[in-house]
Parts: structure tokens; sequence; C-alpha cells
């Protein structure tokens, strides 16, 4: 009977059960101290596992915070009209030529924003459009050329009537984020529905070789259904209206605090700095909570591999026993708590040579204040 009891309190499964959701409720938590929010219990197992990050531009690798340029050559009823627009729209650029426009903007009674292509209103004097050149004139005309700025125009019925240009800057941390990703061995890309030229010249001050630029919703949804259907787990980092779809059909998903409501909706995680480096940082961390599981399990294997026999042969007692069972499930409990000890290392040196920090307590320290 009493080696019965041993056996029975020996083999009782608590290492098993915890060895899973004791990592995920740490993962989870020194992730929130980063400033990350994970929305989906298996959005981490599904992060660990991902060969490539495809990035969206505005709002994404920069802050989504464009200026507009050369705002007093505007014509002014062209500036109240578009700034009119603009007040309908969520998306940055028109966010920041509202608020670039310092008088009474124009009212209209309905406006409809298409998502990727920009916003609309029908008046007496014909359908006004901002957005994207593609969606606004029904002739090329005027275009800003080779320079590196965000474009949007104004048209009616078709006809260009003001273009208007930004200039955006990047995240803070953005290109040793992007080194850290690249020194991880992941394939990186840009997937943005801007001008070839502004892509273009982000992509060569990150060192990311494989972008697209011009592309619709539905485009970056299938450049993201495209990687899944050749096997390539990808991780889509996105902000906008227009990211929601490839943010739902990437492999996993993250955005900004800043994203548009849909596209925090669609995401896997949601970090809330300003910083880039949230993305290598969850990326690491899931990485680690992963192999912290398999370790978990095998220590709670090897447990009843070398204290079942034992039992059985009748050299524990219960006593004994109920030591054995307690001890297991806080090595796997301590085991787990290690990655709270995850700190992000960062490239030693950026491309600019200054040298860069190499662990986020400070930011720990001021997001937690």
């Amino acid at each position: 009977m009493m080696v019965a009891i041993a056996v029975l309190i020996i083999t009782c499964p608590c290492a098993l059960g915890l060895a899973v959701p004791v990592v995920q409720v740490v993962a989870a938590g020194r992730l929130f101290k980063a400033g990350i929010m994970v929305k989906d219990g298996s959005a981490m197992e599904r992060l660990a596992e991902i060969e490539a990050v495809a990035f969206d531009k505005t709002g994404t690798l920069t802050l989504g915070r464009p200026r507009l340029v050369d705002a007093a050559k505007i014509e002014p009823v062209g500036f109240a009209v578009a700034a009119g627009l603009a007040a309908h729209s969520r998306h940055p650029l028109s966010r920041a030529l509202w608020a670039a426009y310092g008088g009474q903007p124009r009212a209209f009674e309905t406006v409809r924003e298409l998502p990727g292509s920009g916003v609309e209103a029908t008046t007496d004097e014909g359908l006004w459009r901002l957005g994207n050149r593609r969606f606004a004139c029904s002739k090329a005309a005027g275009d800003a050329g080779d320079k590196p700025y965000s474009e949007v125009v104004l048209s009616l019925d078709g006809i260009e009537r003001a273009t208007f240009l930004f200039e955006d800057t990047l995240r803070p941390r953005a290109r040793s984020s992007i080194d850290v990703l690249r020194q991880s061995g992941l394939e990186l890309g840009i997937l943005s529905g801007d001008r070839a030229a502004v892509v273009a010249k982000l992509a060569g001050e990150l060192g990311i070789d494989h972008w697209r630029a011009g592309l619709t919703p539905r485009d970056k949804a299938e450049a993201c259904a495209d990687a899944s259907a050749r096997g390539q787990r990808a991780l889509m980092v996105g902000d906008g209206i227009n990211d929601a779809p490839a943010l739902s059909a990437a492999h996993v998903s993250m955005a900004p605090a800043t994203a548009a409501d849909v596209g925090r909706q669609a995401a896997d995680f949601v970090f809330m700095r300003d910083g880039l480096e949230a993305v290598p940082f969850a990326i690491e961390a899931s990485r680690r909570a992963g192999r912290l599981i398999r370790e978990n399990f095998a220590l709670a294997i090897g447990y009843n591999v070398i204290a079942v026999p034992i039992a059985l042969l009748g050299y524990a007692t219960p006593l004994i026993a109920a030591v054995a069972m307690s001890t297991s499930s806080i090595i796997v409990v301590a085991n787990a708590l290690r990655l709270n000890r995850l700190q992000l290392e960062y490239n030693p040196v950026a491309k600019s040579g200054v040298a860069v920090p190499t662990t986020m307590a400070a930011d720990d320290a001021r997001f937690a204040a």
C-alpha cells in the first residue's frame, strides 16, 4: 500500500501540466513589460517559426507622422478642399494634410473612403477625389517623378487640381532593429502602396533588397498568401486599413498601437512604443519560449523516468514522493522564469558608427513608470 501511494504521488503530472502554460504566461508578461501585447495564445508559437518579415512603409517603418512639403506654395482653394476631404480619412498622409491646413476646411456632406486608394465626394461641381494618382486622375500628369516624397493628388472629375508632397521620418532604432533581424537569418521585404521612388530610397537606407511599391490591399494580401503557399512562414508588420487583409493572411502579424482600429484587430501582436525594436524582441522572446517549453517537457519526463522506478522498488516513502513531485513543479516554474531575464541585444555598432544600446532596461523602466 505504501509503495502504491508513493507511486501515485510521484507520478502526479503537475510538471507536465505546467510545462506549456507557465512559459506562455511568463513570456506574455515579459512582452507586456516591453510594451508588446499578445492577442492570441498561439501567436508566439507561430512567431517562433517565421522565416521572413514583410513591412509596410508609412506608419510602420516610419513614424506615420509625415510633414507637408512647401505648404506655403499650395493654392488656397485646393488646399481647403483637400483638407475637407482629408478630415474623413485615417491615413497618415490625410491626417498630416488636414493638420497642416490652418484655416477652415471645406465641408462635405458625404465622403466615402476606399482603402488603398483615397477618399471621394460628389458635389454640384463634380466628383472630388483625394488619394494616390492612380485613383484620383484619369490621365497621368505632373507626378513627383523621382523625388523621394510621398504624394497625394486632389482631382475634380479625374483632372488633377493639386499635388501634395510629404516626407516622413524613420521609427526610432529602425536601422538597428533591421540589422538584428538580418543577422538572425530572416528574409526582409517591404510591401508598400507608396510610390516606387520613395520605397526604393527607404529600402536603400535600411539595406532591404526585396521591396514592392504601388500595392493595393489585395496585392499585399496576395503576397502574404503566396508566401504561405510556397511554405514560407512570414511575419507581416503593418498599421493601416490598407494592411488589414495582409495582416490576416500572413502566418503571424504585428501592428503598432497607432494603427487603425481594423489593423489592430487583425494583428496578433500590438506594440505600444514608437521604436521598431519590438519586432526583433518579440521574435526572440517567442523563440526562447519555445526552447523553454521543450526544456520543461524534458525535465518533466526525465523526472518521471528517474523517480517512478525508485518508487516502484519501494525506495521512496509517500513523504519523499510528495517532496519530489513538488520539486519537479518548482523546477519547471523556475526554468520558465528565466525568460524574465531576456534582454534584446542590438548590433553593437550602427551604420552611422555610433554605439547602440545593448539592453532595454531603461525603456522598460520608462514604460513601467
